[in-house]
């Protein structure tokens, strides 16, 4: 029968992802699928332990992605721990009305397994809202970079829950976990030695599964929280980047597992249909909640909407903190069914909503600027431009060199944008005009001040969908002037020059010429002379 799970599975999350929504919803539909063919959980426990590592290594590659200063940020810690209240207020009061009108699964609940349900559907999906802003192209946005964020302390509550939830008190060794900040330099040290194939994907599994996991479950604690902790310990290796990535398809893979023994706990009847209708109904009311705390922590309308919209959904970790509480008896096992119809229904949703929210908000731009406080957030204001004659977007290494040699002629002309604010510090510290600010986000057009004697801009970003997506927004803002680009590729120097721009140098070609310039130059100099003039006499030829 294994072939056939597999085949289901493959075949649903395909058909799920023609339509433009995240593969998990096939994934929960190819449980349903399989529950019809008789096939239950207790009859897989491959998959039940396959779905336990899904979830740990989930929390591990969010712990290797987090920058704690970020949750220091008051719309982050503030705004999320509000917003977790007030939902709470909202859902118990619902669900014992829903209750009280004759609502079969949830007749008799008492207080405490409302407030789990509402704990369970204050959480915003992860998954979704990281797909959304890859796409868009967002991650470094500041609507990008607060959705992470609320997420990231949502996903810390879930684990504190998780790990309440084990019931057992914690060893009296637990108290020795407080060293590990000690043993940095040595773990530090094994991970420079990795390298960067199958050892290094081997060593991330040790960290999160061993160090993590196993370690934490010897001497009490849940090892979902020892992985978030020990991906956070790694977070500020220069490595840490590359073992998430090396380790995403393993973590994919194991949540299919994950998310098939949700589908696999049985069939939503329509009653339970019906109810998980009536939660995505009141979706907005989460949406609206966001906005208003966002734009209380005087974020602009426009970021606040953009991030709400991305957090207008329910949660897989809704799931993980339901899974736990029904295994535990203290939901009945069906409330896990209705959260995965729901959590489907506000994809389904949710989906649209995300592709038309620019629109939404020029169309309510008006009424929802209404909402802002001033002076507005420090990172949301108007970026201050100045009046260069020359823009350098992408401060790398690329825009740093053509940037110095620009200043060697018309020093004082040119601003540099950079999206790392690390980077952006160290070019103030080397006297360079450089403000932060991310050219491959809508939202940094919206607050780019107006550059009346902009002559040439340079498109010095890593990614050619960035500079493609700048070239848009520059001809959108009707700029005149030149651009000019590097690129990796041939067929992305073709599509820049299609899309308006007047000079395209090819990363590689323009490497290899200045490396044979600089030998011959060095090393052969009588050559470099004869070069030199062939070059004087074929040019006057």
């Amino acid at each position: 029968m294994e072939p056939a799970i597999l085949i289901i599975t493959l075949a649903c999350g395909m058909l799920v992802s023609r339509i433009g929504l995240p593969p998990l919803i096939g994934y929960l539909v190819a449980g349903f699928v399989l529950f019809l063919f008789g096939i239950e959980e207790s009859s897989l426990p491959l998959l039940e332990q396959l779905a336990e590592l899904g979830v740990t290594l989930l929390l591990f590659a969010i712990g290797l992605k987090l920058d704690i200063r970020s949750l220091f940020k008051v719309e982050v810690w503030a705004g999320s721990s509000l917003h977790l209240m007030g939902s709470m207020l909202f859902f118990i009061p619902l669900l014992k009305l829903l209750g009280m009108i004759g609502l079969d699964q949830l007749t008799g609940l008492d207080f405490n397994q409302l407030a789990l349900l509402a704990f369970a559907l204050s959480f915003s999906s992860t998954i979704f809202a990281v797909k959304v802003l890859e796409d868009k192209g967002d991650m470094q946005s500041l609507y990008g970079r607060v959705a992470i964020g609320i997420l990231i302390m949502q996903d810390i509550f879930a684990v504190a829950f998780l790990t309440i939830s084990k019931g057992d008190m914690p060893s009296v060794w637990a108290f020795g976990l407080l060293l590990l900040p000690f043993a940095k330099p040595l773990i530090y040290k094994a991970f420079d030695r990795v390298g960067h194939g199958e050892l290094l994907v081997l060593f991330g599994l040790v960290m999160a599964l061993v160090l993590g996991g196993w370690l934490f479950e010897a001497v009490g604690l849940k090892p979902d929280l020892g992985a978030l902790i020990i991906g956070i310990l790694l977070a500020g290796h220069p490595k840490s980047s590359e073992l998430a990535k090396s380790l995403f398809y393993f973590k994919e893979l194991f949540l299919v597992a994950f998310f098939l023994t949700v589908g696999l706990n049985g069939l939503p009847s329509f009653s339970d249909i019906g109810l998980a209708t009536l939660l995505v109904l009141v979706i907005p009311i989460k949406i609206l909640l966001f906005l208003y705390l966002l734009t209380h922590f005087k974020l602009r309308s426009r970021t606040s909407l953009m991030t709400s919209f991305n957090l207008g959904n329910y949660s897989e970790f809704g799931l993980i903190v339901a899974a736990v509480a029904t295994t535990k008896g203290w939901l009945p096992s069906q409330w896990l069914v209705i959260l995965a119809v729901a959590l489907s229904i506000s994809f389904l949703l949710a989906a649209p909503l995300n592709a038309v929210s620019s629109r939404l908000y020029q169309k309510y731009q008006g009424r929802l600027q209404k909402l802002e406080k001033h002076p507005l957030h420090p990172e949301d204001r108007q970026i201050p431009v100045g009046n260069p004659r020359f823009l350098i977007l992408g401060m790398g290494r690329i825009g740093s060199g053509a940037y110095d040699e620009l200043s060697a002629k018309f020093d004082g002309e040119i601003l540099g944008i950079e999206h790392k604010q690390e980077l952006v510090d160290y070019h103030k510290e080397h006297d360079r005009n450089v403000v932060q600010g991310d050219a491959s986000d809508t939202d940094f057009w919206e607050k780019l001040e107006h550059a009346p004697n902009l002559e040439l801009v340079l498109l010095a970003m890593p990614h050619h969908i960035g500079n493609l997506f700048a070239v848009e927004q520059l001809q959108r803002l009707n700029y005149s002037g030149k651009i000019s680009a590097i690129v990796q590729f041939s067929e992305d120097a073709d599509a820049l020059k299609q899309s308006g721009v007047h000079s395209v140098y090819n990363l590689y070609e323009a490497a290899g010429a200045g490396f044979v310039d600089h030998v011959v130059n060095d090393l052969l100099p009588d050559s470099h002379v004869a070069l030199s003039n062939a070059e004087e006499m074929k040019n006057k030829g």
